[in-house]
C-alpha cells in the first residue's frame, strides 16, 4: 500500500513539475523578448520582478518533486556504513526532521499571505503587482511540500514498523547508493 501511495505522489509531482517547467519556459521567453527589445530601444519592463516571482514559485512547488526524486542533498557517511535496518532508521529520522522543518516553513508562510490579503498589498515597483497573486501560489507550494513530506514520512514509518527496510530505500534512501545497488 505504501509503495502505491508513493507511486501516486510521484505521478502527481511529475505533473506539477511539468507545469512549473512550462511556467519557467514562458518566463524565460518573456525575459528573452525583453532583452531583444532593449537592443531596439524599447522594453516590456518588469522582467526582473516577474522572473523573481517565477523563481519563488518554482522553488516552493519544485521541492516536493525533488524530494520524491531523491534530489535533496544528504550527508550519508554514517548511513552508508550501516545495515539495512540502521539505514532505514537514519532515513526515517531524516524525513521526520525534514517534515518538521517544512511544516514550520508552511506555517510561517501563512502570515505573509494573510497580510497581503488583509492589506491588499501591492509590490513597490512600477508594475504594482497585487502580492496575493504571488503569495497565494507560493504558500500553496510550501503546503504541498509539507503534505508530501508528511505523507512520505508516514509511509516510511509504516514500512519500518513492518520491517520492510529495503522498501524505504526506494523513496527515501540516498540517491548515490541507489545507483551502486543496481
Amino acid at each position: 500500500m505504501e509503495l502505491k501511495v508513493i507511486a501516486i505522489l510521484r505521478r502527481l509531482n511529475k505533473g506539477v513539475a511539468l507545469f512549473v517547467g512550462a511556467g519557467l519556459l514562458v518566463c524565460a521567453t518573456f525575459v528573452l523578448t525583453d532583452i531583444i527589445m532593449r537592443r531596439f530601444g524599447t522594453s516590456l519592463g518588469g522582467t526582473e520582478e516577474i522572473a523573481g516571482y517565477a523563481m519563488a514559485l518554482a522553488t516552493s512547488w519544485g521541492m516536493a518533486y525533488t524530494l520524491l526524486e531523491m534530489g535533496h542533498v544528504r550527508i550519508d557517511i554514517l548511513r552508508s556504513r550501516a545495515d539495512s535496518f540502521k539505514r532505514a532508521l537514519f532515513d526515517v529520522f531524516s524525513m521526520i526532521v525534514m517534515s518538521g522543518v517544512i511544516i514550520t516553513i508552511a506555517l510561517k508562510a501563512w502570515p505573509v499571505l494573510e497580510r497581503s490579503i488583509k492589506n491588499g498589498s501591492t509590490a513597490n515597483t512600477p508594475l504594482e503587482t497585487p502580492l496575493v497573486w504571488v503569495h497565494l501560489p507560493w504558500f500553496a507550494g510550501w503546503v504541498w511540500f509539507a503534505l508530501m513530506a508528511t505523507t512520505i514520512t508516514l509511509c516510511a514509518l509504516s514500512l519500518l514498523i513492518k520491517r520492510r527496510h529495503g522498501d524505504t530505500e526506494q523513496f527515501i534512501g540516498a540517491f548515490a547508493e541507489q545507483e551502486t545497488l543496481q
